[in-house]
């Protein structure tokens, strides 16, 4: 074993212990359900904190490098510790510590219905996981610790087992992910063949010898083994069905953290191992997050199931920082290393921010769907008297996913927007146009969004209740309020003082990219490119906050009434108001299906029951309006047929012979003499 930095080290040998407390604390007390999911999320608790304090380190400059050679054949397993790294485990942290603390609450009503100890073992895993794939150093240790990620997510998606929805959820999940796998496993075998070394650390410097036949076919697998693990369209199938099925403290690691180490994947193709490609490679990056973003807000507009909304919305937010990426890609490759670091900078940021802003979202509708037991919006209603701080929490998040000031997701967006729009200084048509394609895509992605979260919040939180449990539903426990008011917090925060984030980060772009992104900032402005664009977040979130305080206390000097006076609400003529005259989810996103119908496919059904005695009176309206997904219609589908028409063709050759499998033994054995000699 060879170790470096002893401070770093110990340190992340305090996080490991912390994640192996909980995992075998959890098993230890599993005869004690109650102890079993304290003692489990509480490890995890620790074990992220100490993950943070890891990670800032790193990001001020600390490094480690440990070597244990015994531990994995072909070249020991390996970590090591970057600023890139040291960011993506501060991210990972970032989302953990309030998850866990949220658990603690959430996962009491799993008790007698599942394994509180399976569970605590597997969150632990999970964790653990994610906190050591960036710090992998080479592919057998990477790989052994994604798969290790993705098979404990995968029994954490199907705690919920007896539901046939989550088990196909499950599968789909499954399915994807290990197709992913076998991408980067492919991907990787040809870099480690070509460079002649399965160190991580020598490949950046080996791989600029290769031919670019080579480059290409390895970008293209990474890409797609990150890209699916990310969830960007067309690779999002699992996406939708996983993160709601999951129970939702996980479906906020999943969403918030996990997918973004498929960016993190992404970072090291493009800037690291690789290094700079042809110009095709950051287009395709920039188109991909365009349409990611735009079909992505699209699919979650529509959508009534909360937690499936959210899960789609993280396909939009994927494609943002894809923007970045390709962004970055693109003006490094027309020698423009300070444009690059900027849209580099303002992808890494939005990861950061959409890891906060989105963990908060899916606690919040997991702290609804706690409380009423559904997660369809034409249910609910009527939750922010009930609710008073979870509809705050969930307001502050769906104002920060909607790019408003002073939240942090307006900020990462506006440096987006500067990155995309100084493409001017290319002086290639073709590129300015894929540029002015992004630029437009995100316009139209943040605009939508704003919609989306209006109806999520306002059909969710408003109005009157729609069934019985919305009525009767009451606040959640002080752990799990405790979990997001942390997370909305972290979003004002990182909205209104980015320097203290941005510093940071502008360190890692440098290190990464050997050049400083053209923004200048401090703790009260940011400025990019020299005075193109600049904005003063806290000086914004004070005239927010005088305003709102100007308005009550001009209205006291003005010496109006302010004692409350109570009447009925209008209902046109009706003397008794119900939640029936209430704007539901489907008929505010129903102008959306009619603007975006070539998209959405839409398939109505109207069944109207009159009554007996006369048809001019009508007892009940079903109206049905259910939109189709197009990739899986057109490429999804026609490919499991063609799988399973495959299969019932080769069904043939299982004739029960041995004789028969003997023969197609001899035929393989020979096929690969044949082949290696």
């Amino acid at each position: 074993m060879t170790i470096d930095s002893p401070v770093m080290l110990d340190l992340f040998l305090v996080t490991l212990a912390g994640f192996s407390t909980g995992a075998v604390g959890a098993l230890i007390t599993a005869r004690s359900p109650n102890w079993a999911r304290i003692v489990g999320h509480g490890g995890a608790l620790l074990g992220a904190l100490g993950a943070l304090t890891f990670a800032l380190a790193g990001l001020a400059g600390g490094t480690m490098k440990l070597d244990i050679p015994e531990l994995l054949p072909i070249g020991g397993a390996v970590f090591g510790v970057d600023r890139v790294s040291a960011f993506f485990v501060a991210l990972t942290a970032l989302g953990a510590i309030p998850a866990a603390l949220y658990a603690i609450g959430y996962t009491r009503e799993y008790a007698g219905r599942h394994s509180l100890a399976g569970m605590g073992f597997a969150f632990n895993v999970f964790v653990a996981a994610m906190v050591l794939v960036p710090l992998a150093r080479n592919v057998l240790t990477f790989l052994v610790l994604w798969e290790l990620m993705s098979l404990a997510s995968y029994f954490l998606v199907i705690t919920e087992h007896e539901r046939e929805e989550t088990l196909t959820a499950g599968w789909v999940y499954f399915v994807m992910t290990h197709a992913g796998f076998a991408a980067l496993l492919l991907g990787f075998l040809l870099l480690t063949r070509a460079t002649g070394t399965p160190s991580f650390t020598e490949w950046s410097a080996a791989a600029a010898r290769l031919d670019l036949n080579s480059r290409n076919l390895i970008f293209v697998l990474l890409a797609l083994g990150f890209g699916s693990k990310a969830g960007a369209i067309p690779l999002h199938v699992w996406l939708p069905r996983a993160h709601p099925a999951a129970p939702s403290h996980v479906s906020a690691l999943m969403s918030g953290v996990m997918i973004k180490l498929g960016v993190y994947g992404l970072v090291r193709v493009a800037f690291d191992w690789l290094g700079a490609g042809p110009l095709w490679w950051g287009s395709g990056m920039l188109i991909a997050g365009a349409i990611s973003g735009v079909l992505g807000v699209l699919y979650s507009l529509v959508d009534a199931d909360l937690k499936r909304l959210l899960a789609y919305s993280s396909v939009e937010n994927i494609g943002i920082i894809m923007l970045g990426l390709g962004g970055a890609m693109l003006f490094q490759a027309h020698a423009l290393p300070g444009l690059a670091a900027l849209a580099l900078l303002a992808a890494l940021f939005h990861a950061l921010n959409h890891a906060a802003f989105k963990s908060l979202l899916f606690m919040g509708a997991g702290a609804v769907l706690h409380a009423t037991h559904t997660r369809n919006m034409e249910e609910l209603g009527g939750l922010i008297k009930r609710m008073p701080q979870t509809a705050l929490f969930f307001l502050v998040g769906s104002l920060a996913i909607a790019a408003l000031p002073p939240f942090n997701g307006f900020l990462s967006e506006w440096l987006m927007f500067q990155s995309l729009l100084l493409s001017f200084q290319i002086s290639a048509h073709t590129i300015n146009l894929i540029f002015a394609f992004g630029v437009a895509s995100l316009a139209l992605t943040s605009g939508l969004a704003a919609a989306c979260f209006v109806r999520a919040f306002g059909i969710t939180f408003l109005a009157l209740p729609r069934c019985e449990p919305a009525a009767r539903a009451r606040e959640v426990e002080w752990t799990m309020r405790a979990a997001m008011a942390l997370l909305a917090l972290a979003c004002v925060v990182l909205g209104i003082a980015p320097a203290l984030t941005l510093t940071p980060l502008e360190a890692t772009v440098f290190d990464l990219m050997g050049a400083h992104a053209d923004v200048k900032f401090n703790l009260t402005a940011v400025v990019a490119d020299g005075g193109f664009g600049w904005i003063a977040p806290l000086w914004i979130a004070a005239g927010l906050v005088v305003f709102l305080l100007a308005v009550p206390l001009s209205l006291r000097l003005m010496g109006v009434n302010r004692r409350q006076r109570s009447y009925e609400t209008w209902g046109c003529g009706r003397a008794l108001q119900t939640a029936r005259f209430e704007y539901t989810a489907t008929a505010f996103a129903n102008p959306f299906k009619r603007v975006f119908v070539l998209l959405y496919r839409p398939v109505k059904e109207l069944d109207i029951e009159f009554h007996p005695e006369s048809r001019y009176f009508v007892r009940t309206i079903a109206y049905y309006n259910e939109g189709r997904l197009i990739f899986e219609d057109t490429l999804y589908r026609p490919f499991l047929r063609m799988i399973q028409a495959l299969a019932r063709e080769a069904r043939a050759l299982q004739s029960g012979n041995v004789h028969g499998y003997l023969v197609y033994i001899l035929v393989a054995l020979v096929a690969l003499l044949v082949l290696t000699v």
